[in-house]
């Protein structure tokens, strides 16, 4: 499947802002996070989370699409885990009758994958059936809302759904992942959150002790000093960066499937977190006809992963190393010997841009 720009780029993190200030502002109280032993969450700057809205809309979206990407937008054999779930579940629900015709509009209109952040708007799956269910029903008509609020949330939802086509998938899409949730969805996540406590416990330790406490000037420096780190079932490397008018962000990354590979949500986080740095690196050394022909896009997603190892290589080179295995494998590239090196080879970007992210890299970690 084709990938747009937008979404590699990471050019929807400037994007999302005007839709979700019509909801995250003046949203119900916050979504919970996740509860551990002895953790006071008001206290944290970067706290870590657990949405089952999040993860159910993006499963919707895991389930429809196709992906050729170095980096796919979805953890990999996330289609047959599921299905195989559903399987012995004995479950069939709409998503099932309804998922060719979404497929098929989603590969007609590629733009349509950008709406898998709308979810990062609401604070629970009920008000983002809500505020879909009033923007379908009034056909998009920002004249038919019934309140200046829902006329500016319609106005942004028809950025994301401008066609009649695009209604009725949103439409289709949500109504499908209603029954999703109630005849599969909902009783498989909670199990799953069961089964990965012991994994919560080890990410949380190992982020709000010893991660954290070394990225937080990095992140703070860049523009990023607090915000949410959502664990997701659905994804895996390439990780979902969101930040509202408030500049807080909401960065999903995927939940790790053991204990032992804890470390896989902070590779992911910074992946995600060196994009405001890698971003105006992109843009400075890639020319217009690079832009055009979407060599930028392909570039820009390269500068994101390498970005991240040397976030990472900053703190130590153990765990630039680690990071750069972690991102190895997700590409199904194997190797001998070292692994930046064959890091190097498979995500390559012109050397003045790499030189020019480690330098505001090492501009953010001085706190300059």
């Amino acid at each position: 499947m084709i990938v747009t720009a937008l979404l590699r780029s990471r050019s929807l993190r400037r994007a999302l802002p005007a839709v979700l200030a019509l909801f995250v502002l003046a949203a119900a109280p916050r979504p919970s996070a996740a509860q551990l032993p002895g953790s006071s969450v008001r206290s944290l700057k970067w706290p870590i989370r657990t949405r089952e809205h999040v993860d159910l809309w993006l499963h919707g979206f895991a389930m429809i699409s196709r992906d050729s990407s170095a980096i796919p937008m979805f953890r990999g054999g996330y289609q047959g885990t599921l299905t195989m779930a559903r399987t012995k579940a004995n479950a069939v629900t709409d998503l099932d009758v309804n998922r060719d015709a979404l497929a098929k509009r989603l590969r007609e209109n590629p733009a349509l994958i950008n709406a898998q952040f709308l979810v990062f708007s609401f604070p629970n799956w009920d008000e983002l059936v809500a505020a879909i269910d009033a923007f379908v029903k009034a056909d998009g008509d920002p004249k038919r809302a019934k309140s200046r609020q829902d006329a500016a949330a319609f106005a942004a939802l028809g950025r994301l759904f401008p066609t009649q086509a695009d209604r009725d998938f949103v439409r289709t899409l949500t109504n499908s992942l209603q029954n999703e949730k109630d005849v599969f969805f909902h009783a498989w996540w909670v199990e799953e959150m069961r089964r990965r406590e012991a994994t919560l416990a080890a990410v949380d330790s190992i982020w709000q002790h010893e991660m954290l406490p070394r990225l937080q000037g990095f992140l703070t420096h860049s523009g990023q000093p607090e915000g949410d780190l959502i664990l997701s079932l659905a994804i895996e490397g390439e990780g979902r960066t969101v930040t509202d008018s408030r500049e807080r962000a909401q960065v999903a990354v995927g939940f790790p499937d053991s204990p032992a590979h804890a470390m896989d949500a902070v590779y992911t986080f910074a992946h995600e977190a060196v994009g405001p740095l890698a971003a105006p690196a992109v843009d400075d050394n890639t020319t217009p006809a690079e832009k055009r022909s979407g060599l930028a896009t392909t570039i820009g997603s390269n500068a994101l992963v390498r970005g991240g190892a040397l976030v990472l290589a900053h703190l130590s080179p153990a765990l630039a190393a680690g990071y750069a295995r972690f991102y190895l494998g997700i590409a199904g590239i194997t190797f001998d010997g070292d692994p930046m090196i064959a890091f190097g080879k498979a995500f390559p970007i012109p050397l003045p841009m790499l030189d020019s992210i480690n330098r505001q890299i090492a501009i953010s970690f001085g706190g300059i």
